[in-house]
């Protein structure tokens, strides 16, 4: 049989049940309660069992608690997916969209999703869908406008003088 797993001694159980009390952190709190059962002599199976879980995971808790300490009893958050743009990136593409398309260049004269798409694929190599487009522009803060219809062979002069 193997020997059993040492609980240190770092904290008195009531001390536990003080951290336990404090902390905002509900699972670090049940996680507490069950060590300091088992610093009050309580089988690892019923202290388990008050911070609901087995034995094993209890036995896992109590290597991070001889490790780390209290807080080596909170849940650890992996950070999640790295955006595919940077913030740099994303200050570029709100500046290219600031800027409106260029006609000869882009080959449109308002920007679109689809347009947005095919700018980000050549300029960052990176490829979205236009859904996520229209979700990149509603966080750099764009809103949907559909600006006035222009003829592009149309001559300010002209219309100016028209409406004298």
């Amino acid at each position: 049989m193997p020997s059993a797993l040492k609980l240190r001694t770092y904290y008195s159980a009531a001390e536990l049940r003080g951290l336990a009390k404090r902390t905002r952190d509900n699972n670090q709190s049940r996680r507490l309660l069950s060590l300091a059962a088992v610093l009050d002599g309580m089988n690892r199976t019923d202290a388990a069992r008050i911070g609901g879980m087995d034995r094993q995971t209890l036995r896992d808790w109590v290597h991070r608690f001889n490790e780390q300490g209290p807080d080596g009893l909170r849940d650890i958050h992996a950070g999640g997916v790295e955006p595919r743009l940077s913030a740099e990136r994303l200050a570029e593409l709100a500046a290219i969209v600031e800027a409106g398309p260029d006609r000869e260049k882009d080959g449109v004269v308002r920007w679109r999703r689809v347009d947005l798409k095919r700018v980000v694929k050549e300029r960052f190599g990176v490829d979205f869908c236009e859904r996520y487009i229209g979700t990149l522009l509603k966080r750099l803060g764009f809103s949907h406008i559909s600006p006035r219809p222009r003829h592009p062979a149309q001559n300010a002069e002209i219309i100016a003088a028209f409406k004298k």
